[in-house]
């Protein structure tokens, strides 16, 4: 190691003042995180790109510093999708601080990585105070039955109001309307209980059906209009 003459030329003073650092919680534990072994938890963390065209939610669970379960959602960009399932294969396997300097292929999953280290570094998970933390698989709970992301899309104009596109219970077929034309509830089809209905060899129009439900006051609609064409 090499050092200035300035440097070389001062006396020795000890460093008296050697504490340690401060411990994180970790999976119920308090840890004094020396080790990239040290780190271990499950949290989720929002990523965006430069132009912000699209952000992505990525979750992960980190056990003993290598990352054992990815999940990788993403919204508003067609070239994330593909991002994200190159990212998804990447990144397991990988300790934290490799997977903070590896080329997750897109912009928004690598910021989301990062605001993850930050968390997970400092002991911010989700699972800092659940004694043992959560098992592999704990991921896949954000997505519910049919394992499909929460998504909502939602589009409006002055000139003709509101339209509800997809909201969490699944894709949204019709909007009912009261006598002042304001919604007072919806129609949806769930998508992931339609593959599943179609899987089964249920016919498509049965299946269709069967994967419908609604929300809010739909019968009593005045008026009921298709969001997309209508």
């Amino acid at each position: 190691m090499e050092y200035t003459n300035e440097v070389k030329n001062m006396c020795k003073v000890t460093c008296g003042a050697n504490h340690g650092c401060a411990p994180i919680p970790s999976e119920g534990k308090w840890v004094y995180s020396k080790e990239i072994k040290d780190i271990n938890g499950l949290t989720h963390g929002i990523g965006w790109c430069a132009p912000q065209q699209g952000a992505c939610k990525l979750t992960l669970n980190v056990k003993e510093g290598i990352i054992q379960e990815a999940l990788v959602e993403t919204i508003g960009c067609s070239g994330m999708t593909h991002s994200a399932a190159m990212a998804a294969e990447a990144i397991v396997g990988k300790t934290l601080l490799e997977a903070l300097n590896t080329d997750l292929v897109c912009d928004a999953i690598n910021t989301a990585m990062r605001e993850l280290f930050l968390q997970i570094v400092y002991g911010r998970t989700q699972s800092a105070f659940s004694e043992g933390g959560l098992t592999i698989g704990a991921g896949l709970e954000d997505l519910g039955k049919g394992l499909r992301s929460q998504v909502g899309t939602s589009y409006a104009t002055l000139e003709k109001g509101p339209r509800y596109l997809e909201l969490t219970e699944g894709y949204i077929t019709k909007m009912a309307l009261d006598a002042n034309n304001e919604i007072i509830g919806y129609q949806y089809l769930s998508l992931g209980k339609f593959t599943d209905f179609l899987k089964k060899g249920i016919p498509a129009e049965e299946a269709l059906e069967k994967a419908k439900g609604q929300y809010g006051r739909f019968d009593e609609g005045v008026k009921y209009i298709d969001p997309r064409h209508e």
